[in-house]
């Protein structure tokens, strides 16, 4: 009958190596390289940060916490943080990660009127004060007001 036909390939004479072993490694060492790289820049923009850090600075740790140094202590790697007058908090000094920078104010001051007729703008949005004072709807008037909107759209 029918005998089963396989297919054997014969080892390669010279031993050499195939294209995708190439690239595999080529691949790994492309990615080892990447690593090292964003470990060696990471390292930099926290030695950075840490020539930065002096009494009075205000700071974020990596949790969240907000802070102002208040003592450095080189030894042991310690910052002492006051959260707010009269509580205070040790940290590592890797946990300190960013350095809290001031907002700064408007340069505009920003104008506050006199009186409130200056506030309100009459009906046809013109930007003249009203004289009077606007009138109030009753909750029956609001009432028949919004069904009678609602009966517009359908």
């Amino acid at each position: 009958m029918f005998g089963l036909i396989s297919a054997q390939t014969q080892p390669q004479a010279g031993g050499g190596i195939d294209i995708m072993t190439i690239l595999l490694f080529a691949m790994l060492g492309v990615f080892v390289f990447m690593m090292f790289r964003r470990n060696k820049k990471t390292q930099q923009q926290q030695s950075q940060l840490q020539s930065k850090f002096a009494p009075g600075v205000e700071v974020m740790t990596s949790f969240g916490l907000y802070g102002r140094i208040v003592e450095i202590d080189e030894d042991e790697n310690k910052v002492l943080l006051e959260l707010s007058p009269g509580n205070t908090a040790t940290v590592h000094r890797q946990a300190v990660t960013k350095i809290v920078e001031p907002v700064v104010a408007a340069e505009e001051p920003t104008v506050v009127p006199d009186d409130a007729s200056s506030l309100t703008i009459d009906k046809a949005g013109s930007d003249a004060p009203v004289s009077e004072a606007p009138r109030v709807e009753t909750p029956e008037e609001t009432l028949r007001r919004l069904n009678n909107e609602g009966k517009k759209d359908s």
